[in-house]
């Protein structure tokens, strides 16, 4: 496990758009398999996480973001999880391992699987868990971590994600201070690693 910080995109960028299969088409009330950055038009601040199955800090905000997700939802904030490793090197990464957790854990986002890893570029993440909230615009307004622990050190209680969605839908703007997110490096296919 190499441990890695998140990139901290400028904010203001607007969010790249994407079309990717989803693991748990189910998760929401959408039709057809895949998810593009225009099915969440309709959302008022949208989250884009990028995640996998097997990272221990990945695994440590899990409970607490599909807590946070359930929470957030109803009052307009859109989630979507994607998934850039490489199964190749990480299988229990794999599309079907992905559909497996996301029925597992009950997700009620869409677990989106980067296969060419262009995304996550496009995004600009670097590790898992990396967050990437928008607001109504899709203007980046927040990027970093989920909260300040990590695991075997503390509760996750989503509290810096938790303090922009609020900031957000009170105020239209993220005034609280941000910080990067840290965790798992995301496993990178041979020449798909950012220079």
């Amino acid at each position: 496990m190499s441990l890695t910080e998140s990139q901290m995109a400028h904010l203001g960028t607007d969010a790249p758009a994407f079309d990717l299969p989803a693991a748990n088409p189910d998760a929401d009330a959408r039709p057809g398999n895949t998810r593009s950055l225009s099915d969440f038009a309709d959302a008022d601040v949208l989250v884009v996480v990028f995640t996998c199955n097997h990272c221990p800090y990945a695994q440590h905000v899990e409970p607490a973001l599909i807590e946070l997700a359930e929470e957030y939802q109803p009052h307009g904030v859109a989630f979507a999880a994607i998934s850039a490793n490489d199964p190749e090197t990480h299988p229990e990464d794999s599309f079907s391992e992905m559909a497996a957790r996301a029925e597992a854990k009950g997700y009620p986002f869409p677990y989106l699987y980067d296969e060419t890893q262009e995304v996550a570029r496009a995004y600009g993440a670097a590790c898992t868990p990396d967050f990437f909230v928008y607001g109504p615009g899709r203007t980046l307004a927040y990027r970093g971590r989920f909260d300040g622990t990590r695991p075997n050190k503390g509760t996750p209680t989503g509290e810096d994600l938790r303090a922009a969605l609020d900031d957000l839908l009170e105020h239209g703007e993220v005034r609280t201070q941000q910080h990067p997110s840290i965790g798992c490096n995301i496993k990178w296919k041979p020449g798909m690693a950012p220079a």
